[in-house]
């Protein structure tokens, strides 16, 4: 089959301009997007398939390839997912007739449960900090505010004095795409935090850096390293085995929420999550909890 290789190029430009204008993607999201076009051309070249014109079997056969070069499953179903993406922007735009990729299946990635810390956990991680060092109070702070808000740590690192409202109790976020969000927050996180000012005074801060929450002794706004690592070394401290990061956090904050009765769509609005099925990960880690009450504390479980 000769297959039109200038009409596919110009296509395929028209697609990543859309990508580009009409859904404004960033950059590097594009590039993703470019690059597993790109994996499928190559296939439909090699095979002698004009893109416009594969079939269901194609594509299966196509994802079939991707598992023989020892691509994961993660990786595969991004790579499918952009295939999608592009046949139905062929079929928006008229290209194509019917989408081919309609019916085509990614790999089963398996359920994979976050960790999460007990409210007893983070207590104990909270009380193992040492606040006779400058940056205690700063510490203690952070992992309340993460833990009572679910904030993302990137969300954190930016969170600016103007944007606390202590008083009515809640704070503006900035969170993925720009986009805003007002979260609660506890008397606790409003407690460590006046304390954590009580000492953020004294700092030398830098032009620039007056408006973030939480600085470092020079007086530069944190980063994610920095709140990384201080959290696993705190966790060392607290003799707590479990693998943790700040996003751990996170999760204990939903799964908390979850486990005292909170409404679903109520967690995904606080947590900033664009799609609740990002969110009904939740439910999953609540199933799997309730699974082991039951089974420790069932009287019909219980040895005799």
């Amino acid at each position: 089959m000769e297959i039109d290789k200038k009409r596919i190029a110009n296509v395929v430009k028209a697609y990543i301009r859309f990508l580009k204008l009409e859904r404004n993607y960033t950059t590097n999201t594009i590039e993703a997007y470019r690059h597993d076009l790109e994996s499928l051309i190559s296939y439909c070249r090699s095979n002698e398939i004009d893109p416009l014109d594969v079939k269901l079997d194609d594509l299966q056969h196509f994802s079939a390839t991707l598992h023989d070069l020892g691509i994961g499953p993660k990786s595969q179903a991004r790579v499918l997912s952009g295939v999608r993406a592009f046949y139905r922007y062929l079929l928006l735009d008229g290209y194509i007739e019917a989408d081919p990729s309609e019916l085509l299946e990614s790999p089963q990635l398996g359920l994979h449960l976050p960790e999460v810390l007990s409210t007893a956990e983070v207590d104990l991680l909270e009380s193992s900090i040492d606040l006779s060092k400058p940056e205690g109070q700063r510490n203690k702070a952070i992992i309340e505010v993460l833990f009572s808000c679910g904030l993302r740590v990137s969300e954190l690192t930016h969170l600016k004095i103007s944007n606390l409202y202590l008083d009515e109790k809640f704070l503006r976020v900035e969170g993925k795409g720009n986009k805003e969000r007002l979260v609660p927050i506890s008397s606790k996180a409003i407690k460590e935090i006046k304390l954590w000012f009580s000492d953020r005074v004294h700092l030398n801060i830098k032009p620039g850096e007056s408006d973030y929450v939480f600085l470092n002794r020079r007086g530069h706004h944190l980063t994610r390293t920095m709140i990384l690592i201080m959290i696993k070394r705190q966790a060392v401290e607290a003799g707590i085995t479990k693998t943790i990061s700040p996003h751990t956090l996170r999760h204990s904050f939903a799964t908390a929420l979850l486990q005292g009765g909170a409404d679903l769509r109520a967690i995904q609005a606080m947590l900033g999550h664009e799609d609740i099925a990002t969110t009904e990960i939740y439910t999953h880690v609540d199933t799997t909890t309730l699974r082991e009450e039951i089974l420790n504390h069932h009287p019909r479980n219980m040895k005799s």
